[in-house]
């Protein structure tokens, strides 16, 4: 007999809410380092916060800010495997870490409630990619790119 079909998940439903609460964390390249598991969070999903697990790579300059950044490795691959993110847009996944764990409770308690009504996955819209192929918070994007 042969396995069912595989049906990928279906895609997230866009709910552009503002994100007042990464744009103005305060956190430093040098909280990161290369081999470390992020994740950046871009919505919520039955209750819970949801993102794109990444992989730390290697210091890169983040033209959106002009500041210090990472390049992101995608495991799972797809049609952008590499990004390159502001750290303020990171929070840990591989060690328990008080600053991204402060980060992560003040997240919740900003965005659980609005959707805690809905089952589905929601892309809240915080994040574009630049043609550049960098990652961008949109309260960070540059003249609406």
């Amino acid at each position: 007999m042969l396995p069912p079909p595989w049906t990928p998940p279906p895609a997230p439903v866009l709910a552009l809410t503002p994100d007042p609460l990464t744009p103005i964390r305060d956190i430093t390249h040098a909280h990161f380092q290369a081999g470390e598991t992020v994740v950046v969070l871009k919505g919520v999903a039955g209750g819970e916060l949801w993102g794109d697990a990444m992989r730390i790579v290697a210091p890169s300059w983040h033209t959106p800010t002009d500041e210090d950044g990472w390049r992101l490795r995608d495991p799972t691959g797809g049609a952008q495997t590499y990004t390159t993110g502001h750290p303020r847009y990171l929070v840990h996944l591989s060690r328990r870490c008080p600053d991204c764990l402060i980060h992560l409770r003040a997240m919740e308690d900003t965005f659980l409630p609005r959707f805690a009504d809905r089952e589905e996955v929601i892309d809240c819209g915080w994040y574009t990619t630049t043609a550049l192929g960098q990652l961008v918070h949109l309260a960070d994007a540059r003249g609406g790119r």
